[in-house]
């Protein structure tokens, strides 16, 4: 079993900055990609940046220059510092990771619960 939890959510002003953090834990040989989706209400699920294990990352283009994000391997953490938020950016965030268990050779695609993020004045 692997469990992402993620923290950091909450409300911001526009043009504000957030920092969420997601730490994984349970049954892990390695951890490949891992990323940050959204998913605002009443739209889809919607990626927002990923990462690679040797930190290759990509963004959004609705996020691009405002949020980067980075990840610890030895962790098994990524955060996401976002800068410059919208109203547009609040939604529920998720953070994702393509976990290998021990002593297997194919990964496995785990979600966290989610965290709030709402951008307000």
């Amino acid at each position: 079993q692997v469990q992402l939890v993620e923290s950091g959510g909450g409300l911001v002003q526009p043009g504000g900055p957030l920092r969420l953090s997601c730490a994984a834990s349970g049954s892990i040989f390695s951890i490949y990609a891992m990323g940050w989706y959204r998913q605002a209400p009443g739209k889809q699920r919607e990626l927002v940046a990923t990462i690679s294990r040797g930190g290759s990352a990509n963004y959004a283009d609705s996020v691009k220059g405002r949020f980067t994000i980075s990840r610890d391997n030895a962790k098994n953490t990524v955060n996401l510092q976002m800068n410059s938020l919208k109203p547009e950016d609040t939604a529920v965030y998720y953070c994702k990771a393509g976990v290998r268990p021990p002593k297997e050779l194919a990964s496995y695609d785990y979600w966290g619960q989610g965290t709030q993020v709402t951008v307000s004045s």
